[in-house]
């Protein structure tokens, strides 16, 4: 016996996509609750029962099914009251010796306090256990904070050898804050993308490539003061205040508004033409997170090539904790109205902080000035108002990358110090760079009214003297990029010697004021092995990206990070693109 389906009826609308609007019901939608949606919110597994979401069910329970929801009608409100069950605890209860004896609310406020006090040096570790553990109690552990065998400690969700947020195999890196930033050059419609790279694959795949065939000094131009031998002693018990040079004139001169560059390239001395800056930063790039952009020009005819940054971008200026699991923020906090702890106002202070230390430490006597044949090319006599060139020697140099790519670099030295030579008792001339690196307060922190620094932060006053290779280590962690593109011009200027100082300020809340408070002298290939940067994988980033312009038209492109995703970009842009903003700026 067969049955027939009933065929529903399927309205026509021929004027648009879906049912005609006078066939739908929209009533029966009005009881239904609204769950909001927004961009930044995580989204867990399916049927992930160890989730921080099923988590928060269990825990929740009462309050999401039994409580309240606004605007819902009454038939969907399940309201039970306290009375009207008993619940019954069948566990079978055990007695642990490590229990804290505060169990109760006050015993709870007094364990969250001295978690709070130690999250500085636990959140990253990955030995202890997790926040919440035991029976919905906190519980001390040998090598936890608060742990046990619960939810939220010991082997659970955020504590243990299977945590999430800790222990081994922790995935600590969700604690980096999520931010839509913006791009550093808005894309136009006019623009071609030509290609796009994965910055993670991008560090992985090139490896083990040659280093220059040759390395050539073309000129010499500029004079180095000598080094302070005074500033070895600097230490947090006996700090230097750091002074502001504001009658020294720093140049940071882009690639083709460089005079000697553009005698260099009309004589066919290269035709690859970059600055250190520029150069370093292309080599370490799969390091950055901030967004950048470099301009890249194909001239017509010799097809030599041109690395150079816009003149109103932020290139130039330094970034601090960029690769932070918790950056700085970009919102002002309640008690910083006035964002000084915001990534702009960082990266200026951090710039002035190494210029000013650069020429602090040296010797400003005529007396052991190292000049060379050729004066500093941008200093001006006729138009200074009265400012003096920084200590500075411009270094031009020719590097052979074989297959015909000829690059000629500017590179910039800072000083020159006398080391002694192992098995001899001569001392001779090194040449030197000097940078800055300084702490950074986090007013977001629970921290800060104790002056002690941000999340996953060292306290420089007191483990700089005693434990500076944890301190180095933290900043390697937090300021990765910035290092290694100092340690990547240290090794194209063929410097001897990179000077490190670490400053801080006077107060937390004083951006104005700053003290030294140690230095450090690193060989430059020393150091880079010891932060895992391949000089060999240097080399090939710079042989990828030359070979994919010298594939392309002669014009003017630009190289740019995607500034939410590890994703290189190029783009072929128009030729007069950007030459309206220099105009202005001029």
């Amino acid at each position: 016996m067969s049955t027939k389906f009933p065929v529903p009826q399927v309205p026509v609308n021929p004027d648009s996509w879906g049912p005609p609007s006078d066939t739908v019901d929209d009533s029966k939608f009005e009881k239904l609750p609204y769950a909001p949606f927004g961009r930044s919110d995580r989204l867990g597994r399916a049927a992930d029962f160890s989730s921080y979401s099923t988590m928060n069910y269990r825990y929740n329970t009462r309050n999401r099914t039994y409580g309240d929801h606004s605007g819902v009608n009454s038939e969907f409100q399940y309201k039970v009251q306290e009375d009207d069950f008993e619940l019954v605890d069948t566990a079978k209860s055990t007695t642990n010796q490590n229990r804290n004896k505060f169990t109760g609310t006050g015993g709870r406020q007094r364990n969250h306090q001295n978690r709070l006090r130690n999250l500085n040096s636990r959140r990253n570790d990955g030995r202890g256990g997790g926040g919440y553990g035991g029976s919905g109690q906190f519980q001390r552990t040998r090598r936890g904070q608060t742990g046990g065998r619960g939810n939220y400690g010991g082997r659970g969700n955020y504590g243990g050898r299977g945590g999430y947020y800790g222990g081994r195999g922790g995935r600590r890196d969700n604690w980096r804050e999520r931010v839509d930033r913006q791009a550093s050059v808005a894309i136009k419609t006019d623009w071609k993308l030509v290609t796009d790279m994965d910055l993670n694959k991008l560090s992985k795949g090139i490896t083990n490539t040659d280093k220059p065939k040759s390395e050539d000094d073309l000129l010499w131009c500029g004079f180095l003061d000598r080094y302070h031998e005074a500033y070895d002693k600097c230490s947090t018990r006996n700090p230097t205040v750091l002074k502001r040079f504001e009658n020294k004139l720093f140049y940071p001169v882009s690639t083709q508004d460089d005079p000697v560059i553009e005698k260099l390239a009309i004589e066919g001395q290269g035709n690859v033409f970059a600055t250190d800056s520029i150069l370093a930063h292309l080599m370490t790039c799969p390091r950055s997170v901030y967004p950048w952009d470099i301009v890249v020009q194909k001239l017509p005819g010799s097809g030599a090539l041109f690395f150079d940054r816009r003149d109103s971008s932020q290139f130039d200026y330094l970034t601090v904790n960029e690769t932070a699991n918790v950056p700085p923020s970009t919102q002002k906090a309640d008690d910083d109205p006035k964002g000084i702890n915001t990534p702009e106002r960082l990266s200026l202070e951090s710039t002035a902080i190494n210029h000013n230390f650069s020429q602090q430490i040296l010797k400003n006597s005529p007396g052991t000035r190292k000049n060379f044949d050729l004066p500093n090319p941008f200093y001006d006599e006729d138009d200074n108002d009265g400012m003096e060139p920084a200590s500075a020697a411009f270094r031009y140099r020719m590097f052979d990358l074989g297959d015909g790519i000829e690059l000629v670099c500017r590179t910039e030295l800072h000083g020159c110090v006398k080391k002694k030579n192992p098995g001899s008792s001569s001392a001779e001339d090194q040449y030197m760079t000097a940078f800055a690196l300084n702490e950074y307060f986090n007013s977001m922190s629970p921290y800060s009214k104790t002056n002690v620094p941000a999340f996953g932060l060292i306290n420089w006053r007191e483990k700089l003297d005693t434990q500076r290779g944890a301190v180095l280590a933290t900043e390697l962690k937090n300021n990765a990029f910035k290092l290694a593109k100092w340690t990547a011009q240290s090794i194209l200027a063929n410097a001897d010697q990179m000077k490190i100082g670490f400053v801080s300020r006077s107060t937390p809340k004083n951006p104005y004021e700053h003290v030294i408070l140690a230095t450090q002298f690193y060989r430059p290939r020393d150091f880079a092995t010891q932060i895992t940067l391949n000089e060999g994988s240097m080399w090939g980033i710079m042989r990828m990206l030359i070979g994919i312009f010298k594939d392309q038209p002669e014009g003017k492109y630009v190289l740019m990070r995607d500034p939410n995703k590890a994703v290189l970009k190029i783009f072929a842009v128009p030729p007069g693109t950007f030459e309206d903003e220099d105009e202005e700026e001029e």
